[in-house]
């Protein structure tokens, strides 16, 4: 099997979470016990981490901090074996999530956030621009969906991709969230995503793609009208190459010219925190494709990141 090679580059955002598992449900007016955290986190930087964990051995990010804790995102990011050029803002903090996770029995460690993204969607088209040589040596770029949800960093993720065509990079996406996703509108994503090789999306986010007029059929339909995830992900790959989404425990899903391909299962896994999961199966998956692995190959090492990645505390590997 013969190796893609390159390095490995993500634009996206670097972000500060604070995870709180609570074991029983928030109760208004009152305290909740629960365990609670500060890490490094952000989608763009945890997909780096994953796939430097997993083996890539040139993993490049390029994101936006503020100066109140730059030093400290950057150490982590080197621990992790990534290289970060991280442009440092100075009137805007670090983006900060607050991550509710619950850890209570049945809870299934799923996590609900509160959103700050502060510097991180700040990212500019002029960031990307200063510096020409982001894309020497790269044999893949990946850009976080989050960068498509404001004007600054959509532009910063509109000239990445345009460089990496040009260059004949392959370019992955993912949307990253449901709720960012609807607010901005389907549409405006799929438009702003055009020429993207390879989307990544969780089922949630791929019924709302597939839901957007000119999305494929059941175009104008969603979860409200019954568009089964199978329809959803085969329509989507026929304006994508390559559609892999992400179910969690139900394992992952790949499509390719309208059709679906494989379904791979997950692997089991006790879980803790579901923060950063997605992020996970896209680093695996990614730093398997530059390694050479076919799709189902590729996807399998993805669901197994994922399972070791909710036995976690936060968004990235130990």
């Amino acid at each position: 099997m013969s190796s893609r090679g390159g390095a490995l580059l993500v634009v996206g955002d670097v972000v500060t979470d604070i995870v709180a598992r609570h074991r029983t449900p928030p109760v208004p007016g009152t305290d909740t016990a629960a365990a609670i955290r500060t890490v490094p986190g952000g989608a763009g930087a945890n997909v780096a981490c994953w796939a430097a964990s997993w083996g890539c051995r040139d993993v490049r990010l390029l994101g936006r901090v503020g100066a109140d804790s730059a030093t400290w995102q950057e150490e982590a990011l080197t621990r992790a074996g990534v290289r970060s050029r991280l442009i440092v803002d100075s009137e805007a903090p670090t983006g900060t999530v607050i991550c509710l996770v619950d850890g209570g029995v049945g809870g299934g460690a799923e996590r609900t956030f509160l959103t700050d993204s502060g510097a991180s969607l700040r990212l500019s088209g002029a960031d990307w621009s200063s510096a020409p040589d982001l894309l020497d040596g790269v044999g893949w770029l990946h850009l976080s969906g989050y960068l498509f949800f404001a004007e600054p960093s959509r532009e910063a993720a509109e000239a990445a991709l345009a460089a990496a065509r040009a260059r004949g990079v392959p370019v992955s996406v993912d949307p990253a969230s449901a709720g960012f996703l609807a607010e901005l509108g389907a549409e405006r994503f799929l438009a702003a995503t055009e020429g993207v090789d390879v989307l990544l999306p969780s089922e949630g986010e791929a019924r709302l793609l597939a839901g957007a007029p000119g999305a494929g059929p059941g175009a104008g339909a969603g979860r409200e009208a019954g568009l089964g995830i199978t329809d959803a992900a085969a329509g989507l790959s026929r304006r994508y190459p390559v559609v892999v989404v992400k179910q969690g425990a139900a394992g992952a899903l790949v499509a390719r010219g309208g059709e679906v391909r494989a379904k791979i299962p997950a692997l089991p896994a006790t879980a803790r925190d579901s923060t950063g999961a997605g992020d996970a199966f896209t680093g695996a998956f990614l730093a398997a494709r530059l390694d050479g692995a076919g799709l189902y190959e590729a996807s399998a090492e993805g669901c197994r990141a994922g399972a070791r990645a909710v036995e976690l505390v936060g968004g990235r590997p130990g």
